[in-house]
């Protein structure tokens, strides 16, 4: 991925993703999400909860597309302009028949069938001081969509065998599987996010599905004295240029 500052566009290998609109801007987070969620030859219809930009849901389409075509997906957003970016983005992909936007709460959303994968880079800032910028404040407090919002909606529109996976800061992790227990959905991967080998996780990629099982417990460090660490490089191989 490289970025045009001049008029906000980030290159990944295989698209393009205007970043002007949006409420939130590409990042980190989101990226790690697109790349190391579990994606499935047999998944079919996905969702993008609060999709900003749209980068994770083109993530996932690139990965999806390995696949072959039969796959949709569908990516809701609260605010307007950030959904008509994402549509932008989707139209001007390779994948633009399999990608949706819509703006919608997810409060509001009855989709009428099941999904077998749910993604989400929610909201995360509950007590800190709110941004003056309302749209953005929305798009990063929890207050507009909480994991437990998005918990309680997978419980109820995930297929029996669907996932949800959620990217969230790492002393969240506790509460969220309290949580996500409550509406049924249990852990089966845990992926933590160290920025050095020497700093502790910050941030986690959780997933869920309906049943109990083991969990695969996995790490990864994205910087070293080098720059990306080999492990990091690897995970982003198909979408950094």
């Amino acid at each position: 991925m490289t970025g045009d500052s001049s008029n906000s566009i980030f290159r990944f290998r295989h698209f393009s993703v205007k970043n002007e609109k949006s409420a939130l801007k590409v990042g980190t987070d989101a990226v790690l999400l697109g790349a190391a969620v579990t994606v499935r030859d047999s998944d079919r219809y996905l969702l993008d909860i609060g999709t900003g930009t749209g980068v994770i849901a083109l993530m996932v389409a690139q990965r999806m597309s390995a696949f072959g075509s039969g796959y949709r997906i569908e990516a809701i957003d609260i605010d307007p302009l950030s959904s008509a970016e994402a549509g932008e983005n989707f139209a001007s992909s390779p994948w633009s028949a399999n990608l949706t936007s819509r703006n919608i709460a997810l409060q509001e959303y009855r989709p009428e069938e099941k999904f077998d994968l749910i993604f989400s880079n929610p909201p995360y800032y509950d007590e800190s001081l709110k941004n003056p910028d309302v749209r953005e404040s929305i798009a990063r407090h929890t207050e507009s969509l909480s994991y437990r919002q998005i918990c309680a909606f997978a419980s109820e529109y995930l297929g029996e065998d669907g996932r949800l996976s959620m990217i969230l800061p790492s002393e969240a992790e506790t509460s969220l599987r309290r949580t996500a227990a409550s509406f049924g959905l249990y852990p089966f991967r845990v992926l933590r996010i160290r920025t050095t080998a020497a700093k502790s996780a910050r941030r986690i990629v959780a997933e869920f599905s309906r049943r109990k099982t083991e969990v695969s417990d996995e790490e990864i460090v994205l910087q070293d004295s080098q720059g990306r660490t080999p492990e990091y490089s690897a995970l982003t191989a198909d979408f950094y240029l």
